[in-house]
């Protein structure tokens, strides 16, 4: 039976080669809405207009105008929270080697973490889709100021962010190197994270196969809770702020 032990969760935390699996639970308590809560963005929005690679292709505008309105606002306002900061200072103690996220807002960099692969990509970086020029967030939002959809500078190409949207592939690599460090660890730590969007959910069969110990900090049950040797059903910036070692 998995435990809610934290004693014996913070003595396997501090042995070290631990990788963190971090997810939506994580960026709620910095108040960026969750995908699938019942105060998410696609309750409000249509996925199928704001977050679809197809419809973005078909009308650029309508992500620019939830960007505009809802999701630049978002990330101003957004700051790292304890859960961000505990990694953070995990990762400087050498506890922890990576961060593997499916979060797109950045917080972990802003919270100090260094080793960070964004599987969904960055809501804080964008490309111009006709000459790949790099537009940092300022300057995407100085952008879609003048126009909408915003225009590089360059080559009057149509601006798009740095993320993965609905029917679109993960960046080149990014599952591969997530799952090689699963693989690599032994703790793989979940947090916040419900476990349903594959093929990033995977990750935590591969650490257990690889001989890896689980654990789940997530105030939901997940699907792969019967794999893990600790389940906490409790907020992650409540929890892992305990498990630093002094």
């Amino acid at each position: 039976m998995p435990s809610d032990d934290l004693s014996g969760l913070c003595e396997a935390i501090a042995k070290g080669n631990v990788v963190a699996f971090t997810g939506a639970g994580v960026s709620e308590e910095s108040g960026i809405p969750t995908y699938r809560g019942t105060d998410g963005f696609w309750t409000k929005y249509d996925p199928d207009k704001y977050a679809s690679i197809a419809y973005f292709e078909k009308d650029p505008s309508y992500y620019w105008s939830f960007f505009k309105d809802t999701r630049g606002p978002l990330l101003h306002d957004a700051k790292p929270n304890s859960a961000h900061i505990a990694l953070a200072e995990l990762e400087e103690k050498s506890k922890v080697n990576a961060v593997i996220t499916q979060n797109i807002d950045g917080l972990h960099q802003v919270a100090g973490s260094q080793n960070v692969i964004e599987l969904h990509g960055s809501s804080r970086a964008f490309h111009c889709m006709k000459c790949r020029k790099g537009y940092n967030l300022p300057e995407a939002e100085e952008a879609v100021e003048k126009a909408n959809p915003p225009i590089c500078t360059d080559c009057g190409g149509i601006l798009r962010p740095d993320i993965v949207f609905f029917g679109e592939m993960l960046p080149p690599g990014a599952i591969e190197k997530a799952f090689d460090l699963a693989r690599q660890c032994s703790l793989f730590l979940v947090v916040g994270s419900s476990l349903v969007v594959y093929p990033a959910a995977q990750a935590p069969v591969v650490a257990v196969e690889a001989g890896a110990e689980l654990a789940i900090i997530n105030v939901d049950p997940t699907p792969v809770d019967h794999l893990a040797k600790w389940i906490v059903h409790e907020k992650a910036g409540e929890v892992l702020p305990k498990l630093i070692e002094e």
